[in-house]
């Protein structure tokens, strides 16, 4: 038996969770229909283009929160607590990384992606995806706590995510999480937005079409809110437009890039 310290690159997952303590997440899951989706990957590949399962969902997630201002939203205090609401949607997307050949968990902040296309967001995916962590520097933030001494990183992690007026530069919005790559059905997290969307794997199950059952592609989506925030009526309202949206993928987004990919590195 040993007792190894914990990984120094692993410091800010262990600051960031201490931030997220007040939260009071809720859970709800629900089981979505990938057809179409499924259908316009295709299409997309045989096209040349490569969009991931993660990239429709924050695609379609940005544009039901701006119908929903209220869960777009971010707390902080207790009894006199204040709420920002935020005019855009900026979606914070986690990132399975490597530094000093340690295994972490990274963040990266897509901006704008109410107003992105489907390839605009992939280009800010991709770019995080394939780039270095050693290296980039975007995650420059995330080294440097990595070799302050534990009490000094602490602190400024939280004094560097606190505001609320920097909140949705630092931890996105929303926060898109996902484990499909693996045979993980469903999982939920708290990404330390108000909405955290856990994505699992998309395998053929059984659905019901006009009375007849069949098999159809289905993923298994999550949803955690802050009960501080919003309440589970409006969370239950913007999970059922997200199942209505991905369910009903059309060919009317555009595959094209046009090369936007305006990120920040959070955690």
């Amino acid at each position: 038996m040993s007792f190894p310290a914990i990984a120094r690159e692993r410091r800010h997952t262990l600051y960031f969770l201490r931030e997220i303590r007040r939260f009071s997440p809720v859970f709800l899951d629900t089981e979505i229909d990938m057809s179409r989706v499924v259908e316009h990957r295709e299409r997309a590949k045989a096209a040349g283009e490569r969009i991931s399962v993660l990239t429709y969902v924050v695609h379609s997630a940005a544009r039901v929160l701006t119908r929903h201002p209220e869960a777009n939203a971010a707390v902080r205090g207790g009894l006199f607590a204040k709420v920002a609401r935020f005019g855009g949607v900026a979606a914070k997307v986690t990132l399975d990384k490597r530094i000093n050949g340690q295994r972490i968990v990274l963040s990266t902040v897509l901006t704008g992606v109410h107003e992105a296309g489907l390839a605009e967001i992939q280009s800010g995916v991709d770019h995080f995806r394939d780039g270095d962590a050693e290296t980039m520097p975007e995650f420059e933030g995330a080294r440097k706590l990595h070799r302050l001494p534990p009490w000094l990183g602490r602190v400024l992690f939280a004094l560097a995510v606190r505001p609320l007026e920097v909140r949705a530069a630092r931890f996105g919005t929303f926060a898109v999480t996902s484990l499909g790559h693996r045979p993980v059905d469903g999982f939920h997290s708290v990404g330390g937005t108000t909405v955290t969307l856990g994505l699992g794997r998309i395998t053929d199950r059984p659905v019901v079409r006009g009375g007849v059952v069949t098999a159809a592609p289905v993923m298994r989506l999550s949803l955690a809110f802050d009960h501080r925030v919003i309440d589970g009526a409006e969370a239950a309202d913007v999970l059922a437009e997200l199942k209505e949206s991905l369910e009903g993928f059309t060919d009317a987004h555009p595959l094209t890039p046009t090369a936007r990919a305006t990120t920040q590195e959070s955690r």
